[in-house]
């Protein structure tokens, strides 16, 4: 798997969590964000990526689906 280039920001608290989690499974990147996409969340490659890197935000909404996709409980992404 690609390492992160850059250090990781303080915009969330799941960010780090979530790559952590999606990687374990073995799930790349594009293949996450479109079962993202799949369930219902409208989220772009960007936008994804910068959750990740704790860049910014992450929504309610957002923090719900991945929590879904995963098959966790929401308080275990933080």
């Amino acid at each position: 798997m690609k390492m992160r280039s850059k250090m990781y920001g303080d915009s969330n608290l799941i960010g780090s969590n979530v790559e952590k989690l999606r990687k374990a499974r073995g799930i790349k990147q594009k293949d996450f964000i479109a079962m993202l996409q799949v369930e219902g969340l409208d989220i772009n490659p960007t936008s994804y990526s910068k959750l990740e890197g704790q860049l910014r935000n992450a929504t309610d909404k957002e923090v719900f689906y991945i929590a879904k996709v995963l098959n966790i409980k929401m308080e275990e992404l933080f």
